[in-house]
């Protein structure tokens, strides 16, 4: 690995293909793809979360990460979500995120955000909890990535071609080939 490492982070609103993007993009281009740790975290919470659940969140998140950059291949690490998240959903469900959230989000950098857009249809799952506020969650990561000057672009599409607008996003913000 050189020493400069490319992120990618998949990123946005609940049921939009994060995690299909984020495995796509990390087979094409050799690498390894972080999953997303609540999804993990979550599993026995039955839909119940504290404040010091987001925090538990955060730091398995940054844990992951941080172990799975070493397996980075082609220089390029592609994440399925980042913390991001985290403050996205503790300022939603309490009001407010805990300044070490914040902080650490200042400080991490990754060259492209791809967000999913809401157009596919909602698939429930039991981790999932607003379906009707898609379009919501949607602006606040718009703002969020706005606010940290972020190099993001919003990805649409059904199936396939889905896949191939993430690609193209890529190629163009990145200059990566696939």
């Amino acid at each position: 690995m050189s020493e400069y490492l490319k992120k990618i982070a998949v990123v946005g609103p609940e049921s939009t293909g994060k995690s299909t993007m984020a495995q796509h993009l990390a087979a094409q281009l050799g690498t390894v793809c972080v999953p997303e740790y609540a999804r993990y975290y979550c599993a026995n919470l039955n839909n119940v979360y504290t404040l010091q659940d987001e925090v538990n969140m955060y730091y398995g998140q940054l844990a992951l990460e941080e172990a799975l950059i070493p397996k980075a291949q082609n220089d390029i690490l592609v994440c399925d979500t980042t913390i991001m998240t985290i403050k996205i959903w503790c300022d939603h469900l309490f009001g407010a995120t805990p300044s070490e959230v914040t902080e650490e989000i200042a400080r991490r950098q990754y060259d492209l955000y791809l967000v999913m857009d809401i157009d596919l249809p909602w698939e429930d799952d039991p981790l999932r909890d607003f379906p009707e506020q898609r379009d919501h969650f949607l602006e606040v990561w718009v703002q969020e990535l706005e606010t940290l000057g972020a190099n993001y672009s919003v990805v649409s599409g059904l199936g396939p071609d889905r896949l191939t607008n993430g690609e193209r996003a890529v190629e163009r913000l990145l200059g990566l080939r696939f």
